[in-house]
């Protein structure tokens, strides 16, 4: 295969051409075959939207389900704090009662008074 063959099949496979002053310029498309290819790229285009709207779709989904979980861990743990902060609260108020009854069954046996300076009076 000579050279003037190879460049026959290259510039066929390009569609570019090159020229007398040394400039490459695409071959013309006929008309029909560019009509054709825009008939065969319009169901493509079709077929990608709609892919492109299910996996969009399918996306907002996962999001929406990770987003529910997620809240409900926060509102779970929020349930379970509050309940330990309930039972400890109402530890405290039986303590805080429990004394308060022993201070009430108490008697004062003696009042002593200390100043400053440290003497008994």
């Amino acid at each position: 295969m000579n050279d003037e063959e190879k460049k026959i099949i290259i510039s066929r496979i390009s569609e570019y051409r090159q020229n007398e002053s040394g400039e490459f310029q695409r071959t013309p498309v006929s008309p029909l075959n560019r009509w054709l290819t825009y008939a065969m790229l319009i169901p493509v285009v079709v077929v990608m939207v709609f892919a492109g709207i299910f996996f969009f779709a399918a996306f907002l989904a996962l999001v929406a389900l990770a987003v529910v979980v997620v809240g409900i861990r926060f509102w779970w743990l929020r349930h379970k704090y509050e309940k330990a902060m309930q039972q400890s609260n109402n530890i405290n108020r039986q303590s805080a009662t429990d004394q308060t009854e022993f201070i009430e069954d108490a008697q004062i046996i003696e009042e002593t008074e200390i100043h400053r300076d440290g003497q008994r009076k």
